[in-house]
């Protein structure tokens, strides 16, 4: 019996997706719930299983194709499948063996295109999942022959390089739909919104002293480190509650205020820069906080973000400070109509009852759409958060 393989529903406000990567080929035997292939959208990427044990028999779109909800992605015929027939024994894909780790699609391209045995990959995310870092560490400790040849080094979707005289190369590599999707969405709050960036800097000696009094305990109860960000979440919650205009947004000629608090956290991932949502941040504690911060990392690295996870937000943080960044202007994360940049966190002299010491100190930035926010409530937001991190007991207390 022929079975169609189609494209499933996508998210809404998804149109069409991309054919990312193909796991099987015509006439390899597939079993149920197996990855056939991978789907790449704006946001993140969709595995579509086998529906049922059977032979791949046709692939109707080729890899960096479009298609929709809907469209017929391949034929497969459908049957039993023996754990010893001779297609499932000539696999040669580095992840396709029963006994091979389970690898995120950005991973397991990775594993395909450097030729390394995930086998002998000691995996760093949860439970021992294999990472995209835990690959790259692989692929720099092989012998500097193989790094060097072009087959490994070359990723498969790159223009070969061309040939100067005088020796330079360049290497053309298109733009993933999220990389696209990033620089419309830049260039979307640039051009419809009134940006405008206000400074200011914070004294985190209060809270390093929470942290270092509470934090062995803290993990036991709640197996979870405690960070710096639940303090920052936590404030910036408080600050919205005073100013909720900050966290409103612009529906046409209306002001649409919000009544809850979901707050993007901006994480880097192998696919590049996105913002998972927590949800209710007000109704969370410290210890959930950096319990789903935790976790969206990982689903970070791992490529399995949700179409869910990543929509929505009425306010944004980014940390550019876990690069290094000392002071940045944020850009917006439309529609929303703030967002709240961290910063590297610096021992720098301050002056404390007449004496100076010294006290680690970050400095805060506020970008906000100036259309509906005035520069005395943005001022006036950031220093609430000022306050409530440098007298951290405020927050018990919401005051």
């Amino acid at each position: 019996m022929s079975i169609e393989l189609r494209v499933p529903q996508l998210p809404e406000s998804v149109s069409d997706a991309t054919i990312l990567s193909w796991h099987k080929q015509p006439g390899e035997s597939v079993k149920q719930d197996e990855t056939l292939v991978d789907l790449e959208t704006d946001k993140v990427v969709l595995e579509v299983p086998a529906p049922q044990d059977g032979i791949l028999k046709e692939i109707r779109f080729k890899e960096g194709e479009t298609v929709e909800a809907e469209d017929i992605l391949a034929l497969m015929e459908a049957g039993s499948v023996s754990d010893t027939t001779p297609s499932s024994q000539s696999e040669t894909s580095a992840d396709e063996t029963e006994d091979s780790p389970v690898l995120s699609p950005a991973v397991r391209r990775l594993v395909n295109e450097s030729g390394i045995d995930p086998n002998t990959i000691k995996g760093s995310g949860k439970s021992g999942r294999i990472v995209k870092a835990d690959v790259e560490a692989a692929i720099a400790a092989q012998p500097a022959q193989q790094a060097s040849q072009p087959e490994q080094s070359t990723p498969a979707q790159a223009a070969p390089a061309p040939a100067h005289p005088d020796g330079r190369i360049e290497q053309r590599v298109p733009m993933t739909r999220l990389r696209k999707r990033v620089a419309e969405r830049l260039i979307e709050a640039q051009q419809t919104a009134a940006i405008l960036t206000t400074f200011n800097e914070v004294n985190l000696q209060a809270v390093s002293n929470l942290r270092a009094t509470y934090r062995d305990t803290f993990e036991k109860r709640h197996d979870v480190r405690l960070g710096f960000m639940s303090f920052f979440v936590k404030a910036t919650v408080e600050a919205l509650k005073q100013f909720p205009i900050v966290n409103a947004t612009m529906d046409g000629d209306d002001i649409l205020y919000h009544g809850y608090f979901d707050i993007g956290i901006a994480v880097s991932s192998p696919r590049g820069l996105v913002v998972p949502i927590l949800r209710d941040a007000d109704q969370l504690s410290f210890a959930a906080i950096e319990q789903r911060i935790r976790e969206y990392g990982e689903k970070a690295k791992q490529g399995s973000l949700s179409y869910d996870d990543l929509t929505g937000g009425t306010f944004s943080i980014t940390n550019g400070g876990v690069f290094g960044s000392m002071l940045s202007t944020p850009i917006l994360n439309p529609p929303q109509s703030a967002i709240l940049g961290m910063h590297s966190i610096q021992q720098r002299p301050v002056v404390e009852k007449g004496e100076i010491v010294a006290r680690p100190m970050m400095y805060l930035a506020l970008s906000y759409d100036h259309r509906i926010i005035d520069g005395r409530d943005a001022v006036q937001f950031l220093v609430t958060i000022k306050q409530l991190l440098e007298d951290p007991s405020r927050l018990l207390l919401e005051i």
